[in-house]
């Protein structure tokens, strides 16, 4: 049996509906859900950065009677969550969900999933350096597709980096459409619009390294 790795371990919280890690992750899927319901195009893309087990995408579109028109590419390095993730994918009959098991970081990694509609950075800003953040943040335009959202998540820490997350953001085109920072837990939820014009993606570089 192979041991079980610390990025497979990070998905127990889940299983406890109270955690905070499952109220985070209730509100990224509301956010999901609210972006579809406002889109009625009819073929969207999504690509989830560090995507884990899929829960977010994945857990939104099982339920949902216009889940085909959404092709999405979900970008994770462990193996055991990728295959979690396919396994959930095919439960649910999701045949347009593709699960590719490649470095987030790398923007090779993004050929054929950008430009996307709706870019998922959940999980992504807190394993990351403050630099690194900062510089994912500028490439955000190589990822839109015009009028994209972008989803993102980050703790609140001693040196909260949310209010810089979010001028970064408006630097790099983006408004605001939504930010939680419950005062009882440390996670954050941004939800922002591209509303500049899209950059090409040079596939050369990487935007971001994990710290773990």
């Amino acid at each position: 049996m192979t041991a079980q790795t610390h990025w497979q371990a990070w998905h127990e919280p889940y299983a406890d509906e109270n955690s905070p890690l499952s109220r985070r992750l209730r509100l990224v899927q509301q956010h999901i859900a609210s972006w579809l319901d406002q889109r009625s195009d009819e073929r969207l893309t999504v690509v989830s950065a560090c995507a884990g087990q899929g829960h977010d995408l994945i857990g939104v579109l099982a339920s949902r009677s216009d889940a085909q028109r959404v092709h999405g590419t979900l970008l994770e390095y462990d193996a055991g969550n990728v295959t979690a993730a396919q396994a959930a994918a095919d439960q649910a009959g999701l045949s347009n969900i593709v699960i590719r098991q490649a470095d987030a970081g790398q923007l090779s990694s993004y050929l054929g999933a950008a430009p996307a509609d709706l870019v998922l950075m959940v999980g992504v800003f807190g394993n990351i350096s403050d630099a690194d953040v900062e510089r994912t943040v500028a490439a955000l335009p190589r990822l839109c597709a015009e009028s994209a959202t972008v989803i993102w998540t980050r703790a609140r820490r001693d040196s909260d980096l949310t209010s810089a997350v979010r001028r970064w953001l408006r630097d790099a085109g983006f408004v605001e459409q939504a930010f939680h920072a419950p005062d009882d837990v440390r996670f954050s939820v941004g939800v922002h619009r591209f509303e500049s014009a899209p950059q090409p993606l040079d596939p050369a570089g990487t935007i971001f390294t994990f710290l773990r």
